[in-house]
């Protein structure tokens, strides 16, 4: 791997995406001059001067780059994501370009681990039905509790948590704080027993299904989780169970789900990611029952620019320094 010094290094920061919370703060770039005043840093506000800044740019900081962008970014030599998921730069001419690519992985875990416990907390004790009735005035006891899927509490409940990385962990620990048992299911089935009763393989993943009260999708991306909780897992998932899914809308099977909730084979489930975003106003997700959706909100934080900038400023410091880089993404695994 080639580094760059100082005052030999161009720095491009470039994200634009319609959700604002979404683009870089100001703050970033400043923080890197301040620190580097050698390094030549621009911070671009969207897409339209990125051609002829890429040529000579060191280190890209943003969301993608698109193979004929690559071809064009001579002396690129790291790419930073500001995303966790990478699905978006995992194409051949990356792959075997030689270039770095590191992402942010671990600081959207605490407000997604958090965002999970209110989705969970939801779900057992039916918020949304109770927000929708407050809605129309209406005192609803009976009904809510007339529901088929009755309320009930976390404690004692078995967690089973698909893909137990930094998020699922986080996850974990606040679980435990509720008196929950939590199972952890991993590629290779092994993990952090800390705040887990168990880890399994993911090819066990469907003896741990029926014992599940509550099933958290919180995977990377990658071509094998593709539908990883598709009809054949649900229909092994006990009746009246809670599926929540906050990790990519792709590792769920949306239209089984939607059949499970209607015919009342599963008890109610959250989405915080679909396939399609931002979700069209024709799907059928918005009218399926005992579904909640929150809209890509999970990682949305006021902290999240300083973690990114923090996060970032170590990794340079790092790769000024000669020193190892962290999160580095795994071409082969896909993160």
């Amino acid at each position: 791997m080639i580094r760059t010094i100082p005052a030999e290094t161009k720095l491009v920061i470039c994200v634009w995406h319609p959700f604002t919370e979404w683009r870089p703060k100001p703050f970033m770039a400043e923080a890197i001059r301040k620190r580097w005043p050698q390094v030549r840093v621009l911070h671009l506000p969207n897409y339209d001067g990125l051609p002829q800044e890429l040529p000579d740019t060191d280190i890209f900081v943003g969301y993608s780059l698109r193979a004929e962008q690559l071809t064009a970014a001579r002396k690129l030599k790291w790419i930073h994501s500001t995303a966790a998921g990478v699905a978006q730069l995992m194409y051949p001419e990356l792959r075997d370009s030689g270039i770095v690519v590191t992402n942010p992985s671990g600081i959207f875990s605490v407000p997604m681990a958090e965002h999970t416990m209110g989705l969970l907390l939801a779900l057992a004790r039916n918020f949304p039905d109770s927000v929708r009735q407050q809605d129309l005035a209406h005192w609803s006891q009976q009904e809510l509790w007339d529901k088929p899927q009755h309320l009930t509490e976390l404690n004692g409940q078995v967690l089973l948590i698909v893909g137990f990385g930094s998020i699922g962990r986080e996850v974990a620990k606040r679980a435990r704080a509720f008196d929950m048992r939590v199972w952890g299911v991993t590629r290779s089935g092994k993990g952090d027993l800390a705040h887990a009763e168990k880890i399994l393989a993911v090819e066990d993943l469907h003896d741990a299904l029926p014992e599940a009260d509550f099933v958290l999708i919180a995977a990377p991306e990658t071509a094998e989780t593709r539908h990883l909780i598709g009809a054949e897992q649900i229909a092994k998932m006990k009746r009246g169970a809670r599926l929540i899914n906050v990790g990519r809308g792709s590792l769920l099977d949306e239209a089984a789900l939607v059949q499970a909730l209607k015919s009342g084979v599963l008890g109610g489930a959250a989405l915080d990611v679909t396939r399609v975003e931002p979700l069209p106003a024709e799907s059928s997700l918005w009218k399926t029952p005992n579904l909640m959706i929150t809209p890509h909100t999970s990682g949305v934080s006021d902290r999240l620019w300083h973690r990114q900038t923090a996060i970032l400023m170590e990794l340079l410091e790092r790769w000024f320094d000669g020193r190892e880089l962290f999160n580095l993404v795994d071409f082969a695994r896909g993160y």
